[in-house]
């Protein structure tokens, strides 16, 4: 478009001096349809022209013919051939309109405004061999290369060694130029550009022909459409998750909140014609949101990983999941958010029926209706339990089984044989069983039932040892036992039994204890009467065998004035035998050893007074005598209070 005040007067003018009248469609040789006015350049700014013509281009278009274009200002001179091009700003035509395309002419562009004409500078070349390439018309690829963008298009046809050159901004940016040099003979040209981490940019291309030279020959192309590229690094999301409660069909509603992050958009991607390619449904510059799930329980099941739409809401089963909300841009995955979901460890005891018979195990529970498959799985609980079946740890292991009917009381079975080493180790087995009628579809597993079990020989394991008894009263003994291995399995031992034999009647009692117990009070006994007691450890589908018996009497107790009598009465005995024994003793000794006659004149026989005094020695022993013996009733008092 011209400028304000400028008459819409466009000519191209060509400077081959032939003097033969014109058609309409071809090159005319006549005067031009305004007379010729000096150029003013000053009275062209004055009527906002700011310059005449320029930029001028003339080429050759393949397949197609010849074409001038210019900026829209100027013009001047004499008697040439021209076309009058109105208000356009390009001009087609061919060989066939009278014009030179071998040999050199020189070409420029008239303009008048006001009676005023501005002339373009002039260009001299053959026509022929000036070429005017296309820009990239099919799709450019794009991918990254040591840290840089590579942009790839194909080879327009016919136009193979072209120089190269793009523009590029970003938000809120003005355009730079950048140069990808020259292109190879092939059948598909490149280009390096640089590539932001965290801002989109906007991209065009645009090529011109190069002589044999090396020099370029011809105008460069238009710019080629916009290729809109994210930045390298998508904006990573920032989602919550919120879990609820299983319900009655064995689900749990999952679910998404938080906003994605929006992308701002260089000015050219929010032009109409660039819609398309930078907001429509085919964008590539804009991220993809998906939810990757992985199930990590029932490993056996296929498939174990789906990338699902963004949805808000999920319902998954109370097993365990991995869950992370994944952006894509056409250079692949960027930064995610991921979330663990562990299994939900809850048991429902009466739920699983489990017999172990000769031929093998049978394991019966809850039909589900439309059902596809069963998933059985089983896995060691550790110590701790807070183990979950996932791949990582190999720990779980599961078979899958489809529904082989119903009995009259609506239970579904699997069985498997001694051979097939099912849970056979004596530990603990955590034992969860999946349903799905749609084995492609991570989310429409539901969970039937989860509970534990324990594997092998449960009735071995339900051996009590060791059993300690001890006396606690006249007519009742306590007793005391290690927990049985079946305790460290969840809702699996029900409870302990504790029997009491009498050896003498071979009567026989039992005691049931809760499973959280470890020791129990047997009451009522005889005193006097011999006893056997034993323990065991049951569960729901077996009974675990007996302990060794542990066997103990009860002593008679003996009442305590009858006891201290006959302390008392073994005290006097013994002091008259001491006294007898004694006054025995005294007069043996005299007998035995008469005195000797009392020295006079003599001290050679005095005895020390300390040794006078040893005589009263048996006096000094039964004092000692005494107060042990006293010692001795307290003692025996207290026990038989205590007994």
């Amino acid at each position: 478009m011209g400028w304000p005040g400028v008459r819409p007067v466009l000519l191209l003018l060509l400077l081959s001096r032939q003097g033969a009248a014109c058609r309409a469609d071809q090159c005319c040789f006549q005067d031009r349809p305004y007379p010729r006015a000096d150029s003013g350049l000053g009275h062209l700014l004055s009527t906002g022209l700011a310059s005449g013509p320029r930029d001028l281009s003339c080429y050759r278009i393949l397949n197609v013919g010849y074409e001038c274009s210019w900026r829209d200002e100027g013009l001047s001179s004499g008697r040439c051939c021209y076309f009058s091009t109105g208000s356009a700003t390009t001009q087609q035509f061919s060989d066939q309109d009278g014009v030179s395309v071998f040999c050199n002419v020189t070409l420029w562009v008239e303009t008048q405004a006001m009676n005023r004409t501005e002339r373009s500078p002039e260009i001299t070349l053959q026509l022929y061999n000036s070429v005017r390439y296309d820009p990239p018309w099919t799709n450019i690829k794009l991918s990254r290369l040591a840290g840089q963008l590579q942009m790839e298009w194909e080879t327009p046809d016919l136009q193979y060694g072209a120089e190269v050159q793009f523009r590029r901004r970003t938000p809120n940016s003005p355009w730079k130029l950048g140069y990808c040099g020259r292109q190879d003979a092939s059948e598909i040209e490149t280009c390096l550009c640089p590539l932001e981490v965290d801002a989109a940019q906007e991209f065009q291309i645009q090529r011109r022909q190069v002589l044999e030279t090396g020099v370029p020959g011809g105008p460069w192309s238009s710019w080629s459409h916009s290729v809109c590229v994210p930045p390298e690094i998508p904006p990573q999301p920032e989602m919550s998750l919120l879990l609820e409660p299983l319900d009655q069909n064995g689900k749990r509603k999952l679910t998404l909140r938080g906003q994605l992050p929006q992308l701002e958009l260089p000015e050219g991607c929010h032009e109409p014609e660039r819609l398309r390619g930078c907001r429509g449904p085919t964008s590539h510059v804009g991220m993809i949101y998906c939810v990757r799930l992985h199930m990590l329980s029932c490993p056996c099941k296929t498939p174990a990983t789906r990338l699902l739409s963004l949805r808000r809401n999920l319902s998954l089963s109370g097993g365990a999941y991995d869950v992370a909300v994944v952006s894509w841009n056409r250079f692949g995955p960027g930064p995610n958010q991921t979330w663990h979901i562990p299994a939900i460890n809850h048991t429902e005891p009466g739920s699983l029926n489990i017999s172990v018979g000769v031929n093998g195990t049978t394991m019966r529970w809850p039909a589900q209706a439309q059902v596809v498959t069963y998933c059985i799985e089983w896995q060691p609980w550790g110590q701790d339990g807070a183990q979950e079946g996932t791949e990582d740890g190999g720990q779980a292991t599961c078979t899958l089984t489809a529904p082989q009917g119903q009995d009259p009381a609506g239970m579904a079975e699997y069985s498997w044989g001694p051979e097939s080493r099912v849970m056979e180790k004596e530990e603990c087995y955590r034992i969860t069983i999946f349903a799905s009628d749609n084995l492609e579809k991570l989310t429409s597993w539901s969970t039937v039932l989860s509970t534990h079990h324990f594997g092998g020989d449960a009735s071995a394991a339900g051996t009590v040892h060791p059993v300690s008894v001890k006396n606690h009263s006249s007519d009742s003994v306590s007793v005391a036992w290690t927990p049985s291995p079946l305790s460290a399995c969840p809702g699996v031992l029900t409870e302990y039994v504790v029997r009491c034999r009498e050896e003498d009647t071979r009567q026989v009692s039992e005691l049931r204890v809760k499973p959280t117990e470890t020791q129990a009070t047997l009451r009522g006994l005889r005193a006097g009467a011999a006893y056997s007691v034993q323990v065991r450890a049951d569960t729901a589908w077996v009974q675990g065998a007996w302990s060794r018996p542990q066997h103990f009497r009860l002593d008679v107790p003996v009442p305590v004035l009858f006891s201290l009598l006959l302390s008392l009465g073994s005290f006097v005995s013994i002091l008259v035998l001491g006294a007898l024994g004694y006054l025995g003793l005294s007069r043996a000794a005299r007998h035995l050893c008469p005195p000797l006659p009392t020295p006079g004149a003599s001290s050679a026989m005095e005895f020390l007074s300390s040794q006078g005094k040893q005589v009263k020695s048996p006096s000094f022993i039964f004092l000692f005598v005494f107060i042990m013996y006293i010692k001795y009733i307290i003692y025996n008092i207290h026990n038989i209070s205590y007994t």
